[in-house]
């Protein structure tokens, strides 16, 4: 069969933290398309479900697990609803995370709020991750991906504790992934940037006469889309990623690679320069 007739993730079973909405919601529609059956596990299940009605109304396989993914009983819950409905799980995509409650000025900051943004951001990936890895290894199969931020790749002064704890899942996948390469498993991850999202809504944050300026802002010169961040979970999860363990890709139209450089028009109309003071 040509790879182009091919559904990558045929006969898997896929679980998606925080797939009713946003990044989440690409990634289970796609996997779904491409032949996964997908647990759902969110929050809102009224939002979740009709991601899950859209999914199978095309032909797909969804249900949901409507739950708080930091509570620490529900990964069990979530694996025992998983097999229960599809079978053991091969695709565990930890995808749930926010930047609020911000710590913002760490000299300031609550210290309730560091706990928080770290059970949002790295404790409920370590409990997944441990409730369903075992089961991987035992069967020599799994993939695992997360979810991080392009703020674990670089710093992030507007907010100190939350880039900390991105940068924590990117070490914990890159460490585990390690761990754990020559036994069947992958681990993996994404990191988003300027992506169109629930929490980080640029459709109605970037007035009308700004959207001009995404080429200064971006080198692809446009935001991302959840299908965009979507397409590269779906290569990691996929055999076509079957030689990459441990990497968290960055899928961020450029702003990483670019290293705080910036395209912008010149002064009078002159041609655009990069430059690391860019004018708004």
């Amino acid at each position: 069969m040509a790879l182009s007739e091919a559904r990558l993730l045929d006969g898997k079973v896929a679980l998606v933290t925080g797939g009713g909405g946003g990044i989440g919601e690409g990634i289970a529609e796609l996997f779904a398309a491409q032949g996964a059956r997908v647990l759902i596990v969110e929050v809102d299940g009224e939002r979740a479900a009709q991601v899950t009605e859209s999914i199978n109304a095309a032909g797909g396989a969804a249900a949901v697990l409507a739950a708080d993914v930091t509570d620490p009983a529900v990964p069990a819950a979530a694996r025992a609803d998983v097999e229960r409905r599809f079978g053991p799980l091969d695709v565990l995509v930890n995808n749930v995370g926010d930047y609020r409650p911000r710590a913002g000025e760490f000299a300031t900051s609550d210290p309730a709020n560091w706990d928080a943004l770290f059970q949002l951001n790295v404790g409920h990936i370590l409990r997944m991750t441990h409730e369903f890895l075992p089961g991987m290894l035992a069967r020599g199969s799994g993939t695992i991906i997360n979810v991080s931020s392009v703020e674990g790749l670089r710093g992030y002064p507007p907010d100190p504790v939350y880039g900390a704890m991105k940068a924590a899942a990117v070490q914990f996948t890159r460490s585990l992934g390690v761990q754990v390469a020559g036994r069947g498993v992958r681990v993996n991850g994404i990191a988003p940037d300027v992506t169109q999202s629930l929490q980080v809504d640029y459709a109605r944050w970037i007035p009308p006469e700004q959207e001009h300026l995404w080429p200064s802002w971006v080198p692809a010169g446009r935001m991302a889309t959840a299908t965009d961040q979507a397409m590269t979970a779906l290569y990691l999860a996929s055999d076509l990623s079957r030689m990459i363990p441990g990497l968290t890709v960055p899928v961020d139209g450029g702003t990483v690679a670019a290293g705080g450089w910036y395209l912008t028009s010149g002064a009078d109309g002159t041609a655009p320069r990069w430059t690391n003071r860019p004018l708004i």
